[in-house]
């Protein structure tokens, strides 16, 4: 896998990076190359519009999109873009979550965003790894050796329970 970013990770605001965070720490971990971009969908949307419908051109293969409040920063991606998107709602200061995770889930027929939990920015990067998993078997083989590695984690603290 050559080494441009494969991964898209978008926000509308800084405000959501320490979420983010936690996806750019798992691409990190899975050796995949990333880019990150601050890109609102309200304040810049030409730039945005711009960044989605060059994203496979430019070479990425997923995107990540984090949403606060109405969500549509994943949503408008993906209307853009053929790409698969994945939507990480973020835990808002009025409905913790709720109103970003709703609006995610409820996107249009023919216009699909995959949904993690709220603030589930590392589930969002191992899905966008899995998908690449299916092109790039050195990724499928780090993700075996990741479930292995989390099923004996799981042992091991049963184990300390019985103790």
């Amino acid at each position: 896998m050559d080494k441009s970013p494969k991964i898209g990770i978008i926000m509308g605001s800084d405000s959501d990076l320490p979420i983010l965070q936690k996806a750019i720490d798992t691409c990190i971990e899975f050796d995949v190359s990333y880019e990150v971009k601050i890109i609102s969908a309200h304040r810049t949307p030409d730039l945005h519009a711009e960044y989605a419908k060059s994203a496979s051109e430019r070479g990425l293969e997923v995107i990540i999109a984090a949403a606060g409040g109405a969500a549509h920063l994943p949503g408008v991606t993906a209307g853009h873009t053929i790409l698969p998107v994945i939507g990480v709602p973020i835990k808002g200061k009025s409905l913790d979550g709720m109103d970003s995770l709703l609006s995610i889930v409820q996107m249009p027929s023919g216009v699909p965003v995959a949904t993690v939990a709220i603030d589930g920015a590392r589930n969002a990067a191992l899905l966008a790894i899995q998908i690449l998993a299916i092109k790039y078997p050195e990724l499928k083989r780090k993700l075996e050796e990741f479930k292995i590695k989390l099923a004996e984690e799981s042992k091991n603290k049963n184990e300390k329970l019985l103790k």
